[in-house]
């Protein structure tokens, strides 16, 4: 596989400068000839260089070229990879030099919306935002037809993998869940996609997924799940607490002496407490205005 290697160019002010002056003097040779013409093989004996120092110079200003901050340029020589030149600025090369320009710059792309199955195999929604920069230019240029075309494909089979590896949220015996563990989820996905792409010369910046769904056909089922699970949660911390406060009301009644209950009494005791602590509306309390007994 082709290796980025550097090469050498020269300054493109000097070059530039020097062409110009030796077309500017050849043409002014040329009119100052035209107007003393004498002798044709007199004239034939200046016409012949100058015409032939204006088309070498003009052949060799197309050796010009810029680099801007950022960027480098490959530089062939009829198909053989010359080297890449990533010193911005103006430079001279061989004219016969063939050059591709690439961007050396930060590249973002937002995947579309893939729809696939978690490892559950629940149907879902999943895109991600990828930032990505090309690191090796030969390898960019030359081991790939379209390295971005190339990155966008790879990076969406890579999203389509992590998504089919992980479930859309964690339970007891999957704690990481795309849901739930995004700095996970995110590494790996960066990680997938940079073996993926390495080959051809792009370094994964980040990837991080920003839009993840259940798919419409089964939305509406997991979010009642979502929040039959969650009443479940709640209810089981409500009924903890109350039965906390059961046994800390029994325990002060007991150690102050404030009164005395019996195993019946204490049963409808603590049934009522529950009612009222676990209930989710309003209690309305019975005055007995009789005898305990």
């Amino acid at each position: 596989m082709t290796k980025e290697k550097p090469i050498k160019t020269s300054n493109g002010l000097a070059y530039l400068l020097l062409y110009l002056f030796l077309i500017f003097a050849a043409i002014g040779i040329l009119i100052a000839r035209g107007i003393n013409a004498s002798n044709d093989y007199v004239d034939a004996f200046f016409i012949v260089p100058c015409i032939l120092t204006i088309i070498v110079s003009a052949i060799m200003l197309g050796g010009l070229y810029t680099i801007e901050p950022n960027a480098a340029v490959a530089l062939l020589l009829f198909g053989e990879y010359k080297g890449t030149d990533r010193a911005e600025g103006f430079h001279w090369a061989n004219p016969f030099y063939s050059k591709k320009k690439l961007s050396l710059r930060t590249n973002n792309f937002d995947s579309q919306k893939l729809k696939v199955n978690d490892k559950k195999g629940n149907p879902i929604e999943i895109s991600a935002v990828v930032v990505w920069r090309v690191n090796e230019t030969a390898e960019a240029l030359f081991a790939v037809e379209d390295f971005k075309t190339y990155t966008i494909v790879q990076s969406e089979s890579a999203i389509r993998h992590i998504a089919t590896i992980y479930p859309y949220d964690s339970t007891d015996d999957e704690p990481v869940s795309l849901r739930s563990s995004i700095d996970e989820i995110s590494q790996a996905l960066g990680k997938e996609i940079q073996d993926r792409v390495i080959n051809a010369g792009i370094i994964i910046e980040e990837a991080r997924i920003n839009h993840l769904a259940y798919a419409p056909e089964i939305a509406h089922a997991m979010l009642q799940r979502q929040q039959a699970e969650a009443v479940i949660a709640a209810r089981t911390k409500i009924v903890d607490g109350a039965v906390g406060m059961v046994e800390m009301a029994l325990k002060r009644l007991s150690e102050e002496n404030v009164i005395q209950l019996d195993e019946e009494r204490k049963a409808a005791m603590v049934g009522n407490l529950m009612v009222v602590l676990c209930s989710d509306r309003a209690a309305q309390p019975i005055v007995n205005s009789g005898s305990l007994y």
